[in-house]
């Protein structure tokens, strides 16, 4: 190894820094209940045997390499899977202790309370008043201009966009940069008040400075809403998750408190993933 090497290795930390709050706490009771779940694509199965509790005011991150059933899960979640041709489903997801499968459950009622913020800032080309407020005109949750307007102060209040954007509520949402486009669509995402909130690499495409803002606005909310997050970057799910849930080729391989899972792993696998070894 020569000098330059070695001085290189001291100016990286491979240390990962969990959060103040990396551990489950004991008073939030389960929001969610996976029991079992095994899923196919036609005759692809992605899903084998996934049993894990989610649980209230807490962020759940899915961790592990892609195309190993981390999006499968979340979109199980909230049945959006339903509408993929082919997609079969076996074992029982708990919403509040309810199966949200049962024959005598409406899919749509079962859709809304779950928001949904995709990997990359996907707002409508529309006002940025419009992004916050179509998802509750659609279900009924403002009916009035005036509590349309407060319904778009408080969510980007929330979302901490309103001191950035108030200027600017009839200009195109796609016309912010890109941070700001992912706030937006978290705002929208919580805008006809959902329960849980599913999020698929929400800073993925964000600069560190905006992902920075994106983990600051997801420490709030999470004292609000259940929080799924899927994430690649083992820092981010260290900084902001209170449990982790590893997985590989479709399969639940460790799941608990953050710190455990990340700094204290119980199989091989999940050492070798979040060491940086593979994936």
């Amino acid at each position: 190894m020569t000098d330059d090497t070695k001085h290189a290795e001291t100016l990286i930390d491979y240390d990962l820094h969990v959060g103040e709050d990396a551990r489950h706490d004991a008073a939030h009771p389960a929001k969610l209940r996976v029991e079992g779940v095994n899923f196919w694509y036609d005759r692809k199965q992605a899903l084998e045997n996934v049993s894990l509790d989610i649980f209230d005011r807490e962020v759940t991150a899915l961790i592990g390499p892609s195309g190993c059933g981390k999006t499968t899960l979340l979109r199980c979640l909230n049945r959006t899977n339903d509408i993929v041709a082919g997609a079969r489903m076996t074992g029982r997801i708990l919403l509040d202790g309810a199966d949200i499968n049962d024959p005598d459950v409406d899919p749509p009622q079962i859709r809304r309370r779950f928001g949904w913020v995709a990997q990359k800032p996907n707002p409508f080309p529309r006002s940025v008043f419009y992004n916050v407020v179509y998802g509750a005109r659609l279900h009924g949750v403002v009916r009035t201009r005036a509590e349309e307007d407060a319904l778009v102060r408080d969510v980007l209040e929330r979302t901490g966009l309103w001191d950035e954007v108030k200027d600017r509520l009839n200009e195109p949402g796609t016309a912010l940069s890109g941070g700001q486009q992912q706030r937006l669509c978290v705002a929208r995402a919580i805008s006809d008040d959902p329960e849980v909130l599913l999020m698929d690499e929400p800073a993925s495409a964000l600069d560190p400075i905006a992902t920075m803002h994106l983990e600051e606005l997801i420490e709030t909310l999470r004292k609000r809403y259940c929080i799924v997050i899927i994430t690649h970057n083992m820092q981010q799910a260290a900084r902001i998750s209170q449990r982790a849930a590893f997985f590989h080729l479709g399969r639940l391989v460790e799941a608990g408190d953050t710190q455990d899972v990340l700094l204290n792993p119980q199989t091989d696998l999940c050492r070798n993933y979040v060491t940086g070894r593979f994936g």
